[in-house]
């Protein structure tokens, strides 16, 4: 049985890491998709049965989901075992990124297995980028690109950028006042979707295309502007700062400031205090820590 870590849940987006240490000597069995995913393979290789069909998935390669299908994994001649990072759509959500006629949806969802694409290979990166923390996109906002991009592969169909009306236009910048002012709560893209009564997928798009950045990227920029006001006014600890603007752990935040700021908040607040050189270094190219 894989070991499975589940990165993100909500109602209508899953994000699943699955490790998988299976070898030649495992006996297969046999398992059900209960929802429709796309799992880009990070690691490893093993074979994919389904539907009478075989593939051969290794790094780069995606797995295809179609709710109740029935499928076997085998690792016949695959020793290192393999790694996957799985999307779980819901069908509403399903239903937002497809192209055409609810017959070319399901010959889409039903290929069973991609080969190694450099779009979507370049795309699982940014995506494994958001689920380690090195991203400041959000890990949902990565998964529903990456199934995009998925729909349009298979299905031979780009979607036109959005049309924004005014009032798509006047939504995204409510939607980035409210981000703004709860930027310390713990908000995600789909309580913002709703807010703004548009679907997830649309409302990310809309944003994007209106305010240049992603819900998830304005939900950071903001909690760090926050952040350098703070450790400018030099009154609380470093600690106490990262959970007062929103981030949930003290490294995440030192990683998120030092790569926005290119120093760290220790000497973010060591400039704002008079120490000129930390910055000189910076225009020379000088190390800074």
């Amino acid at each position: 049985m894989p070991g499975t870590t589940t990165l993100l849940e909500r109602g209508s987006l899953s994000v699943i890491d699955y490790r998988c240490s299976a070898g030649p000597g495992d006996t297969p069995y046999v398992e059900q998709h209960r929802n429709f995913s796309v799992s880009y393979v990070r690691t490893g290789s093993f074979g994919y049965r389904c539907r009478g069909e075989a593939f051969e998935l290794v790094a780069g390669s995606v797995l295809v989901g179609y709710p109740d299908d029935e499928f076997v994994c085998t690792h016949d001649h695959h020793v290192c075992g393999d790694e996957c990072l799985s999307f779980h759509l819901a069908p509403a959500l399903v239903d937002t990124l497809s192209r055409g006629s609810a017959v070319e949806m399901r010959t889409a969802w039903r290929v069973g297995g991609v080969p190694p694409l450099p779009e979507l290979m370049v795309l699982g990166e940014f995506a494994q980028a958001a689920a380690d923390g090195r991203s400041d996109i959000g890990l949902d906002e990565a998964g529903l690109l990456f199934a995009n991009r998925f729909v349009e592969i298979v299905s031979g169909r780009t979607r036109e950028p959005p049309r924004l009306h005014t009032r798509d236009r006047r939504r995204a910048v409510e939607a980035a006042l409210r981000i703004d002012a709860h930027c310390h709560e713990s908000m995600d893209l789909e309580d913002a979707a709703n807010e703004a009564g548009l679907s997830t997928f649309h409302f990310l798009r809309v944003f994007a295309a209106a305010l240049g950045v992603t819900p998830h990227q304005y939900l950071v920029r903001c909690r760090l502007r926050r952040a350098a006001r703070l450790l400018a006014d030099d009154v609380h600890s470093i600690s106490d700062i990262a959970f007062d603007v929103g981030f949930g752990d003290l490294s995440n935040f030192v990683r998120t400031f030092h790569r926005a700021a290119g120093v760290s908040p220790r000497r973010f607040r060591q400039a704002s205090r008079g120490d000129r050189k930390i910055f000189q270094d910076r225009l020379r190219g000088g190390v800074v820590p």
